[in-house]
């Protein structure tokens, strides 16, 4: 008989990712890993891994299969790397295009979200790999994400910001859901998403059925029996947190009866079976009284054990081509795309992100590849015959890039750095060591240090305006060449890891000017810099010493003016200007919100330039998250590229070239400035993120202020030309309670090409007020292949639910009678062909 301490080990992890395991019980070890864009791993450094463009990308196919293809892969890898669940992918909707995890959602419509993702679940834990659908529920933004209420309307709330959750279980049949940061305002009670007993026990568990682990966000569970009674099931990182002892005084003093200890070690028994490949048993809720008719039962799993080591070629092939079909084409004025591969003969690549591509946002989406293939590269591969030519044109960072560690050596003339450690009293512990320059973290410091004490010497040779950085995180105070240039006593503990900031911290920078002249031979200029700092305690996050060095410097001739002055220069002589603007890690990131969606730096500048000088020009935007074009419909060709990753250059090659069309949808609305955006920002006011724009989210919204984008969702040329025939809908539901609804799609272009019908609802408002309803909603979806000049029949079924509102008086769900439209369409704004129906 296992005791209650042997039983609650269980629930709170043994590390920062894996669980503790008990033969007794049954209970195998779980190894868990960040994963939405490819496999983090569970130890540092991270292992190289394959390398995904990020989930918008992903939605923006418009594409299950090309989701579930991707899943299978990202399963495949997770069986390589001994991973068992995967923290991935984000369901939360795009509610505002400044969230900072905007890049890491799928869309800002619940439907696409939802189709996306259970073709994704489905095909990873096909796989024998859990998924760990997240974060449950109103984490759309990150400014003070641990502690903001979300206050969502129940109707909206149901409507869009459950749904995805409700198919995840139901039709993807998941196996674990991670419960938020943020807290929640619904069904009457106000409480942290960790132990919100009415989402968790009475909506998920119960109403839905689910009969897998809740897992928290990690360092995200405040409380002992309010958790445990919440329905929570597993506390994560580990050791330590509010449960363990804590939750066996509690049993013992009767907060918490010991029958809900039981369910949750059975929940996570489940979960390793599930993942080990064995029979599981049928299922046995906690109330099963409790559980609507429709819940759906988890089936029986069986797999083979290991999967094999996946297929190079294959895998590259595939990345190769999710790339170019996710590439949205937003302009291409007197079809400029896809270029002549066989006519051009001189390339102007042009743009910061040229130089250094964006290939996937900050904080736990970051993934180590083993190759990145460039922009540079992708095009000479495409282009073997023709003179190329790169300019960076202007900055977009804020910070200086990793310095190159030949520069750097201790003042013994060791190469790297000097690190010594004291205690609180001012004691040694251990001796110095020298650290690698490029290593940045210390990881691993002895309990007993509190302090790190930091020596450095920087070598800049060859004339120029040297900029040198360091990057701080907490209490310290750093010196450059004996002079005080920075003191600071804020402490970092864990938050600097929950708020991102620790990813690229900020610190001293100085400008050190090197002239030429003053160089003798055999001289050099050389830096000296000390620092003083805290040794961070991120609880489970591990204790570490961040010290980043970082330099760049611009040589004679070489300021921003003369830069964007030779990218002209070099566009106006070119057959074609290919130029690559965006954001980068700085900008989009897990931690904190955009306070802008204008591009960094002088990049418009830019843009308007090359145009000028070349009408031959294509704009490539490497971004993840909505950003201001101003210029957009003044230049020839613009192709949205995403975060591309590991295939970044491969996957543009082909779309500029027609190799593989780029058929990518806006998954999202591309404002055409900042005050038309209807939700602009993600503050909380007195710590309330207060959704008052109900169920208008994203596009809706738009609909509803009656406001224009610069692109509407939807939204995407390709390389066809499209015209949709009318539509039928049948006259009765059918079997499994959808309406069938087909039509025709016809390629009116001289290219074969993928057509996207979208298909959107309207319908009857409440003259009670009672709810409320969009201007038109995405209902279904569906794409075809098109030969040139031919018609395919495009068939979808829509479900019920989508003519249904959340009766906020009833608590449940109604399908008001009446009239409605359904309107085929190639994007949210376009007129398209419509049917009506009554009901």
């Amino acid at each position: 008989m296992a005791s209650l301490e042997q039983k609650i080990r269980l629930l709170t992890g043994a590390t920062s990712f894996t669980t503790h395991s008990d033969d007794e019980l049954g209970v195998a070890s779980i190894a868990l890993s960040d994963g939405p864009i490819g496999i983090r791993g569970i130890a540092e450094p991270a292992p190289v891994a394959v390398q995904l463009p990020n989930p918008s990308a992903v939605a923006a196919a418009w594409d299950p299969g090309l989701a579930a293809r991707l899943g299978t892969l990202l399963g495949t890898e997770a069986r390589r790397l001994g991973i068992d669940v995967v923290l991935a992918p984000v369901v939360n909707l795009q509610r505002t295009p400044v969230g900072g995890r905007h890049f890491e959602s799928f869309s800002e419509d619940p439907v696409l979200t939802t189709e996306t993702m259970v073709a994704f679940v489905r095909a990873v834990q096909a796989e024998g790999v859990a998924v760990c659908v997240k974060h449950f529920v109103g984490n759309e933004s990150e400014t003070e994400r641990t502690e903001y209420i979300a206050q969502i309307p129940e109707q909206a709330l149901r409507e869009a910001y459950l749904a995805p959750f409700e198919a995840a279980v139901k039709r993807a049949q998941v196996w674990s859901i991670m419960a938020a940061y943020n807290r929640v305002d619904a069904g009457g009670e106000l409480a942290h998403a960790t132990e919100h007993g009415f989402l968790l026990n009475g909506v998920l568990k119960g109403e839905w059925g689910f009969d897998g682990v809740v897992v928290s966000d990690w360092l995200a569970t405040q409380t002992t029996a309010p958790a445990a009674l919440g329905g929570l099931d597993l506390v994560m990182p580990g050791p330590g947190g509010p449960w363990e002892q804590h939750l066996v005084d509690a049993v013992r003093d009767g907060f918490v009866p010991e029958v809900v200890i039981d369910d949750k070690v059975e929940r996570l028994r489940r979960l390793a079976d599930r993942v080990a490949g064995e029979p599981v048993e049928p299922v046995e809720l906690i109330d099963p009284a409790d559980v609507s008719e429709d819940a759906v039962e988890q089936p029986v799993v069986t797999r083979a054990q290991a999967a094999a080591e996946p297929n190079p070629d294959g895998v590259r092939a595939l990345l190769r081509e999710a790339v170019a079909r996710a590439s949205v084409v937003l302009r291409n004025d007197g079809d400029l795309l896809p270029l002549d591969t066989a006519g051009i003969t001189r390339i102007a690549l042009i743009g910061p992100n040229a130089v250094d591509p964006f290939v996937q946002g900050g904080g736990s989406a970051f993934v180590t590849a083993e190759y990145l293939v460039s922009p540079e590269q992708g095009l000479r591969e495409a282009f073997p015959d023709a003179e190329l030519t790169m300019h960076r044109g202007a900055s977009a960072r804020r910070f200086a890039r990793l310095i190159d560690p030949a520069r750097v050596t201790t003042s013994a003339g060791e190469a790297g750095y000097e690190l010594a450690l004291t205690d609180a009293d001012g004691a040694a512990v251990g001796d110095p060591v020298v650290v690698p320059a490029e290593e940045g973290w210390n990881r691993g410091i002895a309990d007993g240090a509190t302090e790190a004490f930091v020596t450095a010497r920087i070598r800049l040779d060859g004339p120029g305006e040297h900029r040198v950085e360091v990057g701080l995180s907490g209490r310290h105070r750093a010196w450059f060449d004996g002079e005080l240039v920075s003191e600071s006593d804020a402490f970092a503990d864990q938050n600097v890891i929950l708020d991102s900031s620790a990813n690229h911290p900020e610190g001293p920078s100085r400008t050190f000017l090197v002239d030429a002249s003053s160089l003798a031979e055999g001289t050099e200029r050389v830096v000296e810099i000390r620092v003083e700092c805290q040794v961070v305690d991120a609880a489970a996050y591990g204790r570490f010493v961040r010290f980043e060095l970082r330099h760049e410097v611009a040589e004679p001739g070489d300021d921003p003016d003369t830069q964007l002055d030779e990218a002209v220069a070099a566009a106006r002589e070119a057959d074609v200007a290919i130029v690559v603007i965006g954001t980068n890690e700085e900008v989009e990131s897990e931690g904190w919100d955009r306070r802008s969606l204008a591009l960094p730096g002088r990049q418009d500048e830019l843009v308007t330039r090359v145009a000028d000088a070349n009408p031959n020009t294509v704009v490539v935007v490497n971004a993840g998250a909505p950003v201001i074009l101003p210029w957009l419909d003044d230049v020839a060709a613009v192709l949205w590229w995403w975060l591309p990753g590991q295939e970044a250059g491969h996957g543009l090659a082909d779309a500029l070239t027609g190799v593989t069309e780029p058929s990518g949808r806006l998954p999202w609305t591309l404002p055409a400035t900042e005050a038309d955006v209807p939700v602009p920002n993600a503050i909380p006011v007195d710590g309330v993120v207060a959704y008052t724009e109900g169920v208008h989210i994203g596009y809706r919204g738009w609909q509803r202020l009656g406001r224009t984008p610069a692109r509407a969702f939807g939204f995407g040329l390709g390389y066809g030309a499209w015209r949709l025939g009318e539509p039928i809908a049948a006259e009765e539901w059918t079997a499994d309670d959808t309406l069938p609804v087909s039509i025709a799609l016809v390629n009116e272009s001289e290219r074969d090409a993928r057509g996207v019908v979208q298909f959107y609802l309207s319908g009857p408002l409440d003259p009670d007020g009672a709810w409320d309803r969009p201007a038109r909603w995405l209902v279904a979806y569906a794409s075809a292949e098109v030969r040139a000049g031919r018609i395919a029949a495009v068939s979808v079924r829509i479900p019920r639910r989508a003519f249904e509102v959340w009766d906020v008086s009833t608590g449940g769900w109604t399908l008001p009678g009446g009239e409605y439209t359904i309107r085929a369409a190639l994007d949210a704004r376009d007129a398209g062909q419509t049917v009506t129906v009554t009901l």
